[in-house]
């Protein structure tokens, strides 16, 4: 009997280290690698509804369509979308749930099968964040948002429906009447929350962080003083002084990525190291959107070729890396790109997962976008390691990207780095919008594999 004891203790024990124990990151990818020219096809895929899987037809990838015009529980027909941010996490820890978010400004709740790819909404809770909310790193079944009037950091348990505070921003900084705070984002190991505070976006004055042990800590980028509970208090080392148009904390907790606000004096988005006064700026190459990891930012140089990427060390900016080598000069054209992180380890070597699209796609109903070299209007990622410069190709996006800001092929990567969730308007082939001015967007997930 003892020995039976012992052994279900020893099984208990296994389980539980497996279940504590963080996934196991894909550091390499099957997917074609190649650099040759991938045209659309003469039509895109049949989509079918909400639920439908379909196989990409030039590059072998399933994907997932999540929504349709029946998918808002509040308007029918209005478009649905991932985050605004590829930097935000949506997806859980284990692949299981991820949200949505509503033209209405509020997000859908998914349950999801990584098996069978398979997804369905779940109850939403009745919750008074304003905010895109980010799941946490830690623990699958917790969410964390802002009250954005209050200026209260929540957190959501999705198995048992509780909901938490665990920080009021405005106990240690004195808020003006037209202030709100917004744009959360909470360090890996759930310990530091990160929000910027002030009127509205470009007119933010102020990046606030707090420390679950530590307690709060802000930088007021308009006047340059830093404050809060701990950490050295004062003026910052650079003569910096601007509005936020955007804010994201690292993986580690360490580091806040600032990019300025549209009438803000200066040029070059900021990093500010969160435990001391330094705030450097970027001097060169600093155009584009950009992804932190926990002590490296990756963005595009925009120098010569848009996907001539750069990894460089958070608190030394001065030093970057190419990821992608032996680019070609651009042969006349350009796009965008954003890029996502949430699958990245530690040591910030996990392939950065992006989509690109050009701003001027055609944007006639179901003309194949064009495509003049490789990764254009493709869903891909890079390798980040420094032992080579694969970049694994996926799939088209099949999105005009002429809809509006929420049409452009915004993505988000899993924390385990197995799917891609995206924004398409499938070549303006999932009807228009309710107002019938603009075609509608939903939302697709890819399986990178």
């Amino acid at each position: 009997m003892k020995y039976f004891l012992l052994l279900l203790l020893v099984l208990c024990w296994s389980a539980t280290l497996i279940a504590q124990s963080p996934p196991i990151l894909p550091s390499e990818y099957s997917a074609r690698t190649d650099r040759k020219v991938v045209p659309y096809p003469a039509t895109p895929p049949a989509t079918g509804p909400a639920g439908s899987i379909i196989t990409d037809p030039s590059f072998g990838s399933r994907i997932a369509r999540v929504t349709d015009a029946r998918s808002d529980p509040k308007q029918a027909g209005r478009s649905l979308f991932s985050p605004s941010s590829s930097e935000q996490n949506p997806w859980n820890k284990t692949s299981t749930m991820f949200y949505v978010n509503t033209a209405g400004g509020s997000f859908v709740l998914y349950d999801f099968d990584p098996m069978t790819m398979k997804s369905h909404p779940v109850k939403s809770p009745n919750l008074p964040w304003t905010d895109e909310p980010q799941f946490s790193y830690g623990h699958a079944n917790i969410l964390y948002g802002m009250v954005r009037r209050s200026a209260v950091f929540q957190q959501y348990d999705v198995s048992t429906g509780k909901v938490s505070d665990v920080n009021i921003v405005s106990k240690c900084v004195k808020l003006q009447a037209s202030d709100s705070a917004g744009s959360p984002t909470v360090s890996a190991d759930d310990n530091r929350f990160m929000a910027t505070v002030g009127p509205m976006q470009d007119k933010n004055y102020i990046v606030y962080v707090y420390d679950r042990s530590q307690g709060c800590r802000w930088y007021n980028t308009q006047t340059g003083e830093v404050g809060g509970q701990w950490g050295p208090k004062g003026r910052i080392s650079a003569p910096d002084r601007f509005l936020v148009h955007n804010a994201r904390m690292a993986k580690s907790g360490k580091f806040v990525y600032i990019t300025r606000g549209s009438s803000s004096v200066g040029k070059g988005w900021v990093v500010w190291e969160v435990d001391s006064l330094n705030v450097d700026a970027c001097q060169h190459g600093c155009s584009g959107h950009h992804v932190s990891g926990f002590s490296h930012i990756v963005g595009p140089s925009n120098i010569g070729h848009p996907l001539d990427l750069w990894v460089r060390p958070l608190n030394h900016l001065a030093s970057p890396s190419p990821i992608v080598a032996g680019l070609e000069p651009a042969k006349n054209f350009w796009y965008d790109s954003h890029y996502s992180w949430s699958n990245v380890d530690p040591n910030d070597t996990a392939p950065v997962c992006f989509s690109t699209y050009r701003p001027t796609n055609p944007d006639t109903p179901g003309t194949p976008l064009l495509v003049t070299g490789p990764w254009e209007n493709e869903i891909d990622c890079a390798e980040t390691d420094g032992k080579g410069s694969k970049v694994w190709r996926f799939a088209h996006t099949y999105s005009t990207a002429r809809n509006g800001f929420w049409s452009t092929p915004r993505g988000n990567v899993s924390q385990d780095g197995r799917f891609f969730m995206f924004t398409s308007d499938w070549e303006d082939q999932l009807g228009k919008q309710p107002n019938g001015q603009r075609y509608r967007t939903d939302v697709f997930i890819i399986e990178l594999k």
